[in-house]
């Protein structure tokens, strides 16, 4: 009995098989050891195939890793309340995003950095910057129909803070922050700054 024939796979579909291939291959071997020709026996395709889509196997690696983070979106709590959706929102992105990132700072320190010319704060903003700012402001969307807060108030700046030094400790740790940390960051920074910009129930 023969195999079955292999199905011809085209566009999108072969592309995306071919950066998880990439990003499967790049988690077991790593970056050193993974070559645009071991993702195409993985991917079960020839390189000329990649080599027409990434010019360069840096190409090939920093696409996988923006394609695996793509795969898997982040959605935002809804508690009933900002300072739980805050400590929930920011627990699970920090442990969803932190084997995300040890993977990518492995590459980077293997060569991908020397590679692509990258800084190490052109991948932090990359691989660990505000991914997804759309899940991000549906947080303070729905606290300011809440009533909670005023958008039109508060700097953008103010609003980044708590998810910038949640990206900090994940670079510093390459691992997730504490509970204890992230409750910090929400109780004792993040809040009180907010009463500085009340809502439109609140009096200064």
């Amino acid at each position: 009995m023969t195999d079955e024939p292999r199905r011809r796979r085209h566009g999108p579909e072969l592309e995306s098989a071919i950066l998880v291939s990439a990003w499967d291959e790049l988690v077991e071997v790593g970056y050193a050891r993974l070559t645009v020709g071991s993702v195409a026996a993985r991917a079960r395709t020839s390189e000329p195939v990649l080599y027409r889509r990434w010019s360069n196997k840096d190409a090939l690696v920093l696409a996988a890793i923006a394609h695996h983070q793509e795969r898997h979106p982040i959605d935002p709590p809804d508690t009933g309340n900002l300072r739980d959706d805050l400590l929930a929102h920011l627990t699970t992105v920090s442990h969803a995003r932190a084997a995300h990132f040890a993977i990518a700072m492995a590459a980077a320190f293997s060569g991908l950095l020397a590679g692509t010319g990258l800084t190490p704060a052109q991948l932090r903003a990359r691989f660990i910057g505000d991914q997804d700012p759309a899940r991000r402001r549906t947080v303070y969307r729905r606290a300011h129909e809440r009533g909670e807060i005023d958008l039109d108030r508060i700097p953008d700046a103010v609003l980044a803070m708590p998810f910038d030094l949640v990206r900090h400790d994940l670079l510093m740790d390459l691992g997730p922050p504490p509970a204890a940390r992230i409750a910090s960051i929400v109780d004792e920074v993040f809040v009180p700054l907010l009463r500085q910009y009340p809502g439109p129930t609140e009096t200064r």
